[in-house]
C-alpha cells in the first residue's frame, strides 16, 4: 500500500510540475508559483478537515513546519536553478538527491532492511530519474546548475524526512504548518521575481491546478510513509520527472531522446521490482 501511495504521489508531483511549467511558459513561472502556493495551503486545510486523525500533537506540527522549510526552500531554489541554469542538469540532480538522502536515512537511522528485489529496484530508480530528465542541449553555468540541483534536492529530502517523522496519527494536520511555512518563504521571493503588473488572470487556472496537485501529492506522500518504509516511498515519489516527461510527450508532442526511453524503461522496471519485493 505504501508503494502504491508513493507512486500516486509521484503522479501528482509530476502533474503539478507539468501544469506549472506550461502555465509558466504562457505567462510567468514566478506568478504561477506565487498563486499556486496558497492553493496548496487551502488543499491542506481541506485535507485536515477530511482526515483529522487523532488530532494535532506538538511534535507532529513541529515536524510539519520543518517540512515546510524543505518545501519552500526547495521550490525557490529549484525555480531559481531552472531559470538561470540547465534544466537537464538541475531537475534530475534535485530528484536523485531528494531520493537518495531519505533512503540513506531510512537505512542508517530507521534500520530499514529492504530485500534484494527492492534493493535492485532502488538501484535502478536513481539512474532512471537522471536519464528520463535528460533533454540534451548545451548551455553555460553547468557548475551553478549542479549546485542548485544539489541544494534543491537537499531541501526536498528535508521535506520527505520531516513528513515521515510527522507520521499519520495526526491525520493531515502536519500539512497545515508545512504549507504555511512554505507560503511565508515562497511569496516574498516570487513577488520579487514576478513581472509587474502580475499576470493573475492568465496564470490563475494553471496555478489552481498545480497548487491542488502539489497539495494532494504531499497528502499522498504523508499517507505513504505511514504504510511503507521511507527508503522505498521517497525513491518512488522521486520518479515524478517520468510523469512530467510522459505528459509533455503526449500533450505537447515533445520529442523523446533515446536516453529518455531507456530511463522510462528503467523507471518501469524499478517500480515493478520495488512493488513485488
Amino acid at each position: 500500500m505504501g508503494a502504491a501511495l508513493g507512486l500516486l504521489a509521484a503522479l501528482c508531483y509530476g502533474g503539478s510540475d507539468f501544469v506549472g511549467g506550461v502555465g509558466g511558459r504562457r505567462t510567468h513561472a514566478a506568478t504561477v508559483a506565487l498563486l499556486g502556493q496558497p492553493v496548496s495551503l487551502v488543499a491542506a486545510l481541506v485535507a485536515m478537515a477530511v482526515v483529522p486523525g487523532q488530532g494535532p500533537t506538538l511534535a507532529a506540527l513541529a515536524w510539519g513546519a520543518l517540512s515546510g522549510i524543505g518545501s519552500g526552500v526547495g521550490t525557490v531554489v529549484l525555480y531559481r536553478g531552472l531559470s538561470v541554469g540547465r534544466m537537464s542538469v538541475v531537475s534530475p540532480i534535485s530528484a536523485v538527491v531528494g531520493a537518495a538522502i531519505p533512503a540513506v536515512v531510512g537505512v542508517v537511522v530507521g534500520g530499514a532492511r529492504p530485500g534484494p528485489l527492492v534493493v535492485a529496484g532502488l538501484a535502478l530508480a536513481l539512474p532512471a530519474v537522471v536519464l528520463v530528465s535528460s533533454h540534451g542541449g548545451g548551455g553555460q553555468g553547468a557548475v551553478a546548475s549542479v549546485l542548485y540541483g544539489v541544494a534543491a534536492g537537499c531541501a526536498f529530502a528535508l521535506l520527505f524526512i520531516a513528513l515521515n517523522e510527522a507520521g499519520t496519527a495526526s491525520g493531515a494536520w502536519p500539512l497545515v504548518p508545512s504549507q504555511v511555512v512554505a507560503v511565508l518563504l515562497i511569496v516574498p521571493v516570487a513577488l520579487a521575481w514576478s513581472p509587474r503588473p502580475l499576470q493573475v488572470r492568465a496564470s490563475l487556472s494553471a496555478a489552481l491546478l498545480a497548487g491542488a496537485l502539489g497539495g494532494l501529492a504531499n497528502l499522498l506522500f504523508l499517507a505513504a510513509t505511514g504504510r511503507g518504509e521511507l527508503t522505498i516511498v521517497a525513491v518512488l515519489a522521486s520518479l515524478y520527472p517520468a510523469v512530467t516527461v510522459v505528459l509533455a510527450r503526449f500533450l505537447l508532442s515533445e520529442h523523446w531522446r533515446r536516453v529518455q526511453v531507456v530511463g522510462l524503461a528503467l523507471s518501469g522496471a524499478a517500480v515493478v521490482l520495488i512493488t513485488v519485493g
